[in-house]
C-alpha cells in the first residue's frame, strides 16, 4: 500500500486541519458477523474516538480505511483555539495504572504520547455545516458520532453548563449525527467541563438535560479513569437512566519532563494515550461491565485506550465492550483497521 497521510505532530492543529487528506480507494476486508453500535447496524466494532477526526475530511479519510464508527472531534457552542505546540509529545514508559507522578519525554514515538489540545473547536456555523455534509457522504455501514462539550463562562451555574451541552447536542443531531457523545473527561483542562465524570450529581444533571434535548438518539458519555467499586457504582447510578453507554478510558494523566528534567506544559498534567494505557483501560472496561451485569443495566461500553491489533480489540470485546475505538494507533498507522480486519479470526 502506498504511503498514507497521517497527522503530523510537528505541525500545528490548524495546519493539520487544513491539510486533511481525501478518502483513498483501497480494498478493505469485510468482517463477518452481525455488528451493531447502539442498536444501529454497522460493518464492524472498529471506531475512532474524538481526537484524530478534526473535521469531515478526516472522518471520510478514515472511513475509507476501514473504520466504521467515526467520532467527530469535540465541538463547542463557541470557537476555541488549540493549545500551542507540542500537542502530541512522545513519552517513554511501561504500562500506566494511575498514580504515576512524572514521565520522561522521548524524541521518537514509542507507542504512547502526552496529548495537549485543550478541546479546540470551530464555530457552530462551521461544524454544523461540516457534519451535515460529512454524514451525507459516509458510505453504508458507517456511523457518525459527534462529541460535544459545554464551555464554562464566568459566573455560570451547573444548569448553565448543562444547557450549553444540550444546545451543542441538539445542533449535532439536527446536522445529521447518528449518535452524540458528551465529553465529561479531559485531562488537558482544569475547568469543570473536563472533570464532570468525577462529580456524579453534576454529571447526572447534564446527562438528563442532553437526553431531553436529543430524544431517543443514541447518547454516550466519555469518562476518565475510575478506580473504586464505589466510584463505579455512583457513576453508573447517575448516568444509567439517561445514556446509551459509556466510552472509556480517556487517558491517564501525569506530568512530563524533557531531557533536561524541565517540566513540559508549564508543569500541568496531561493525558497519556496509546499503548501505555491498554492494561488499565481493559481492566476498567471489565470492571464496569461486571457492575452493569450485576445491576442488570441496559448500557453499552466503548473500549478506548491502547488497542492496536486484532488481539487487543478481541480482548476489549471479551472484557465487555460493544465497540472498540482506536486513536493513537490510527494516527501513527492509518491502515491499522485494515490490518486488524486481515488479522481477525473468530
Amino acid at each position: 500500500m502506498p504511503h498514507l497521510p497521517r497527522y503530523d505532530r510537528t505541525k500545528t492543529y490548524q495546519q493539520n486541519f487544513d491539510l486533511a487528506p481525501d478518502p483513498v480507494d483501497v480494498e478493505v476486508p469485510q468482517l463477518a458477523g452481525d455488528w451493531r453500535f447502539a442498536g444501529l447496524p454497522v460493518a464492524s466494532p472498529l471506531g475512532i474516538p474524538a481526537g484524530p477526526l478534526l473535521n469531515g475530511r478526516w472522518c471520510l479519510y478514515y472511513a475509507s480505511l476501514g473504520f466504521d464508527v467515526l467520532t467527530y472531534k469535540t465541538v463547542r457552542s463557541v470557537e476555541r483555539d488549540c493549545y500551542p505546540l507540542p500537542n502530541l509529545l512522545p513519552v517513554r514508559c511501561g504500562q500506566l495504572y494511575g498514580g504515576e507522578d512524572r514521565l520522561p519525554a522521548s524524541d521518537t514515538m514509542q507507542g504512547s504520547w502526552a496529548v495537549s489540545f485543550g478541546m479546540p473547536s470551530k464555530s457552530p456555523d462551521f461544524w454544523r455545516r461540516d457534519i451535515e455534509q460529512t454524514r451525507a457522504r459516509l458510505p453504508a455501514g458507517k456511523l457518525l458520532s459527534v462529541s460535544v462539550v459545554g464551555t464554562v463562562e464566568d459566573n455560570w451555574t451547573i444548569d448553565d453548563l448543562a444547557n450549553d451541552y444540550a444546545q451543542c447536542a441538539r445542533w449535532a443531531v439536527a446536522s445529521g449525527a447518528d449518535c452524540v457523545e458528551t465529553n465529561f473527561s479531559c485531562p488537558n483542562v482544569s475547568t469543570c467541563d473536563g472533570q464532570l465524570y468525577q462529580n456524579p450529581a453534576e454529571a447526572q444533571l447534564v446527562a438528563a438535560q442532553v437526553r431531553d434535548a436529543i430524544g431517543a438518539v443514541p447518547y454516550f458519555v466519555k469518562v476518565g479513569q475510575v478506580n473504586t467499586d464505589d466510584e463505579v457504582s455512583q457513576l453508573l447510578a447517575a448516568l444509567a437512566p439517561h445514556v446509551t453507554g459509556l466510552a472509556m478510558t480517556n487517558s491517564v494523566a501525569v506530568t512530563v519532563a524533557d531531557h533536561t528534567n524541565q517540566l513540559a506544559f508549564d508543569g500541568q498534567r496531561r493525558g497519556i494515550c496509546g499503548a501505555a494505557i491498554l492494561a488499565a483501560s481493559l481492566a476498567q472496561t471489565e470492571h464496569f461491565a461486571q457492575q452493569i451485569e450485576a445491576q442488570q443495566l441496559d448500557l453499552e461500553l466503548i473500549g478506548v485506550g491502547g488497542a492496536a491489533t486484532a488481539h487487543d480489540v478481541q480482548r476489549y470485546l471479551a472484557a465487555g465492550a460493544n465497540s472498540v475505538h482506536l486513536a493513537t494507533a490510527a494516527m501513527t498507522n492509518p491502515q491499522v483497521a485494515i490490518e486488524i480486519k486481515q488479522q481477525w479470526s473468530p
